[in-house]
């Protein structure tokens, strides 16, 4: 017995040693990494109770040397120490972000908690990702992106560090699900959610409410922090949450709004009669055929600034961002050409490269001048040039939609407001207040202004856009229907919160489209069938997608399925985050077993949507296609590469990589690592924790 017992003992060894022979070079390099900084969190300073190291972080990788005024206040709030949720407002570019950070840092590091940090949109995901991998690395935490099809369900267990998970707003919903599901909520120490005002935004409304609801449920311990611009009825707010709530009108750059009237600009006062206060007449010099292209004289309201400091002009439409553009490069002198002219030429390769040498036909035109648009037509990889040239000021000007407002952090001198709408609607209150918003830089501009073009009938209209309260924020559970109610119910039911039973539901689809309504459509026919409309679309999206899984070119793919480039790639992330989570649905009931691999593989493809080799590299945040095959010819081909890469060096390899780049790669990088390190160290440990039970049986021998 002692023998069998010794074999088996034996045996489970062998496997460890494998197990442990499988942790590659790229492997040891995270394991010794995160060894190094294990001892750096046990020093905690004056800094907010926190590690003494944050504060010289901050002024190392932020270059921040001290907080405003108001943020000291709000992180000394009694409701603050005493760990009270906490609702605080803001003008947009006051600091509000850096004062969720410096908590989660707390939570992370002094109450060794998990915290979730809940962003709008899949860039500013992004964004975040990037700007905080570098403290992960630094103070021995895991910063894991939930966004598109990345995260994972429920999240990997750690026992030796802890995460910073930041997810967007449907991404969260389903990471708070499942934790709930796996009785781990009571890990999440705290929650930040981002735009808070957003509770009152239709169906995604709806869903932050339902997370947050489940939060306030569920988990006692969990600390919840709302950041937000000044709401109007911040009252209900507050009673939903159980929160406390701190204002400060605190803004950096001091912002002037203004509104054009004909050939007249009016400074808008509230205090005034009729809330415009007359400025200055507008001084330009047109031409007849001019006057004609431009009867709103944009081009004389961005050459008042422009090239030497930086212009924004949100227009209604995205046509209308490409057609302003193209306009204003009509008119301009040509001098404007030769400012920046090498760095212009760089960016006009980068944005050729990026399209496998297919280019933007407007923007071909547009960035000699200094310009471009921005909406959500461009490729990822097209609107990330775009935003870090304006960032650096290779362009002086972007014509740009209103998501931008919300999605991006680029601000300018001056912001210009082409209409009162987007699209067909009138503007709200919080959307006028974060266009504006991005007027004035800090460290760069004494002052911002943004400027409203107005026609005479909607006059009255836009007093109370820019002069009235901020709108309220109402619940939106019952929007569409009650589609918002009924998608709570049932999760509850799932996550068993009643006292129902979960019932089976069988469902089955037939999907007809016939060849001949497929002919007439392309004949350009009218059909008499009664066909569901819905399905063909879903039809024609799928087709789409095969397209693109074959031949992996975007350009083409837009073009042959008359879609925008934008929206294909939309289309792909929607359908990698779908497959993503029917995968780890397949992986909850072994009947399913054999479509794992096949779910796997094709995330993967959709996910990335690029040849084989590149997507170790493409899993690191900010590297988008074109970059990783520069990455990839240089002969960073894997992340162990990227991880042990001198950032000066990797810069100056690489072309058109600045320096601060470089870092976020090379922390980025570290941070894969170190999160599959951890995976595969517990995964070892579970191993050798197992219980050996040697069944009791009685050889020939012994008989």
């Amino acid at each position: 017995m002692g023998l069998c017992r010794e074999a088996a003992n034996s045996h489970i060894k062998s496997i460890v040693r494998q197990k442990e022979a499988v942790v590659s070079e790229e492997i040891s390099v995270a394991l010794q990494a995160m060894e190094s900084v294990s001892s750096q969190t046990t020093d905690l300073g004056p800094f907010f109770g926190l590690p003494t190291k944050v504060k010289d972080l901050l002024h190392k990788l932020k270059g921040i040397e001290r907080l405003y005024d108001w943020q000291e206040t709000c992180l000394n709030l009694e409701c603050v120490q005493r760990r009270k949720n906490l609702i605080y407002s803001l003008p947009t570019s006051g600091g509000k972000t850096l004062v969720a950070e410096i908590l989660i840092l707390k939570e992370l590091l002094c109450r060794k908690k998990d915290c979730l940090f809940i962003l709008p949109y899949v860039s500013l995901v992004q964004e975040k990702v990037r700007g905080l991998a570098s403290f992960g690395l630094e103070l021995n935490f895991m910063v894991e992106e939930y966004a598109g099809s990345k995260g994972k369900f429920p999240p990997v267990k750690r026992r030796t560090s802890k995460s910073l998970y930041i997810a967007t707003i449907e991404k969260a919903h389903s990471l708070v699900n499942s934790l709930i599901e796996t009785n781990r909520l009571e890990n999440i120490g705290l929650v930040v959610v981002d735009e808070l005002h957003m509770l009152g935004d239709g169906a995604r409304g709806a869903i932050i409410e339902m997370t947050l609801a489940k939060l306030l449920y569920i988990s006692k311990a969990t600390h919840i922090i709302g950041m937000s611009a000044t709401l109007g009825n911040i009252k209900d707010i507050q009673t939903f949450l159980n929160a406390e709530n701190y204002s400060n009108d605190f803004r950096p750059v001091q912002l002037k709004e203004y509104v054009k009237l004909r050939d007249t600009i009016y400074e808008v006062d509230p205090k005034e009669e009729e809330c415009f206060k007359l400025s200055r007449p507008l001084n330009y010099k047109y031409s007849s055929g001019m006057q004609k292209m431009d009867p709103d004289h944009i081009i004389a309201l961005v050459t008042e600034v422009i090239p030497t400091h930086s212009c924004l002009v949100f227009c209604p439409t995205k046509k209308n961002c490409e057609n302003v553009a193209s306009m204003i490069c009509k008119y301009l002198r040509e001098d404007f050409l030769k400012h920046r002219e090498a760095e212009k030429s760089t960016l006009l390769r980068e944005l050729r490269d990026s399209g496998n040498g297919n280019m933007c036909p407007v923007l071909r035109r547009t960035v000699p001048f200094g310009i471009a648009f921005h909406h959500s037509g461009l490729t990822t990889e097209e609107r990330k040039l775009v935003e870090e040239a304006y960032s650096t000021g290779v362009l002086c000007l972007l014509t740009c939609t209103s998501t931008l407002a919300a999605g991006v952090n680029l601000p300018a001198r001056r912001v210009i407001l082409r209409s009162p709408f987007v699209a067909t609607e009138f503007l709200k209150r919080s959307q006028y207040k974060q266009m504006v918003g991005r007027a004035g830089r800090a460290g760069i501009d004494s002052e911002g202004e943004s400027i409203l073009i107005l026609q005479e009938k909607d006059k009255n209209m836009a007093k109370s856009l820019v002069c009235a309260p901020m709108e309220n924020c109402y619940s939106n559970l019952m929007y569409d229907d009650g589609k918002g109610i009924l998608s709570l119910i049932l999760s509850l039911i799932g996550l068993n919160f009643t006292l129902l039973s979960a019932s089976e539901q069988k469902m089955s689809a037939a999907v007809g489209v016939p060849e001949s309504f497929v002919a007439r459509k392309a004949a350009g026919q009218t059909v008499r069938k009664n066909i569901d409309m819905l399905v063909v679309t879903r039809m024609y999206l799928a087709l789409a997608l095969y397209s693109l899984l074959k031949e992996t070119n975007l350009w083409s793919v837009a073009e042959k399925f008359q879609l925008s480039r934008g929206f294909i790639q939309t289309l792909l992330s929607s359908a990698s985050a779908f497959c993503s989570c029917v995968l780890h649905f397949t992986e909850e009931l072994e009947e399913f077993w054999p479509y794992k691999a096949l779910l796997s593989e094709l995330t993967r493809r959709l996910t990335y949507c690029v040849q084989a080799e590149l997507i170790p590299l493409m899993e690191v945040a900010g590297v988008m296609e074109s970059r990783a095959k520069q990455l990839y010819n240089a002969g960073y081909k894997t992340l162990a590469h990227l991880a042990n890469a001198d950032p000066s060096v990797l810069s100056k390899t690489i072309d058109n990589l600045y320096k601060k780049q470089a870092n976020q790669i090379v922390a980025s990088a570290k941070m894969l690592l170190n999160e599959k390190a951890s995976a595969l160290q517990e995964e070892v440990d579970d191993l050798l924790m197992m219980p050996i039970d040697i069944p009791s049986y009685t050889t020939k021998e012994t008989t």
